[in-house]
C-alpha cells in the first residue's frame, strides 16, 4: 500500500481522531491490514483563526510548505490535511512538493451532492466563510450554505481547542446545529475537525456529513490503489 502524509497538529485531537477513524474504516485481520500514513503532528503551525480573522497572526503557508517537503522526504505518496480552515492555503501545500493533494474541500462537496443535499447547514469556524474556503467548490457541484452568527460556533471550537469537556461543548454545538435547521438547511456539514469530536451531539434523525469522514475515504482508496504506471 501507498502512504499517506498527514499535514496535522490543527488541532492534535482532531489528528488523532483522523487516526482512529482510518483505522475503524479499515476491516483488519492483522497490522498489515491497515493503511500506512506519516503523520506530521505540528501543533506550531501559525493560527489560522489570528490569521483570518483577527489579522494579526503569521501566515500559516509556509509553514504548511515545508511539512508537506518534510512529508515527502519521509516517503508519503499523497498528502492530507484534516483541517478545513486550513485548506485556505492548499495552493502553498500543492506548490511545494509534486505529490497529490487529497483536497478535502472538493471530495466533501461531491459527498454532500451525491447524497442529495442542496441547503447545506455549515458547522464550521468563521475564517472557512471569511475567505470562501467552500464557496468555488460549492458552486461547482450546486450547493448553497446556510450560515448563522458564527460567534457561537467559535466559541465551540475555541473551548474544544482548551480541552473542555463534552458536557460544555457538546450541547452548544446541538444549538448551533438546531439553529441551522431552523434557518432551512437540509443536510447539516460537520466542516470543523474540532467539531468532528462532538457529532454524538448533533439533533437525532438529521442528515449529516463530515468532512473528516470524506476525507479518511479518500486516504484508505488512495492507499490501497496500485501505484500509477
Amino acid at each position: 500500500m501507498r502512504p499517506v502524509g498527514i499535514l496535522g497538529g490543527m488541532g492534535p485531537e482532531a489528528t488523532v481522531l483522523l487516526m482512529q477513524k482510518l483505522l475503524a474504516a479499515v476491516p483488519a485481520h492483522d497490522d498489515a491490514d491497515h493503511v500506512p500514513v506519516i503523520v506530521h503532528q505540528n501543533p506550531q503551525v501559525p493560527s489560522r483563526i489570528a490569521a483570518l480573522i483577527e489579522g494579526t497572526g503569521e501566515d500559516p503557508g509556509p509553514t504548511l510548505a515545508r511539512m508537506a517537503r518534510d512529508l515527502q522526504a519521509a516517503g508519503a505518496k499523497a498528502l492530507a490535511m484534516p483541517c478545513n480552515t486550513a485548506h485556505h492555503y492548499a495552493p502553498a501545500v500543492e506548490a511545494a512538493t509534486d505529490l497529490p493533494f487529497l483536497n478535502m474541500i472538493t471530495l466533501t462537496a461531491t459527498a454532500l451532492s451525491a447524497c442529495g443535499a442542496r441547503r447545506v447547514g455549515m458547522l464550521a469556524s468563521p475564517a472557512t466563510r471569511l475567505v470562501g474556503v467552500f464557496d468555488e467548490a460549492f458552486a461547482a457541484q450546486g450547493l448553497d450554505p446556510v450560515w448563522r452568527e458564527e460567534e457561537g460556533l467559535l466559541q465551540v471550537i475555541r473551548a474544544v481547542k482548551a480541552g473542555a469537556g463534552e458536557a460544555e461543548t457538546g450541547p452548544a454545538l446541538r444549538r448551533e446545529a438546531e439553529a441551522l435547521l431552523s434557518a432551512g438547511a437540509d443536510h447539516l456539514l460537520v466542516a470543523c475537525t474540532e467539531l468532528s469530536l462532538l457529532t454524538g451531539y448533533l439533533p437525532d434523525g438529521a442528515a449529516h456529513s463530515d468532512s473528516l469522514d470524506c476525507l479518511v475515504g479518500a486516504i484508505v482508496s488512495f492507499a490501497k490503489s496500485p501505484p500509477e504506471v
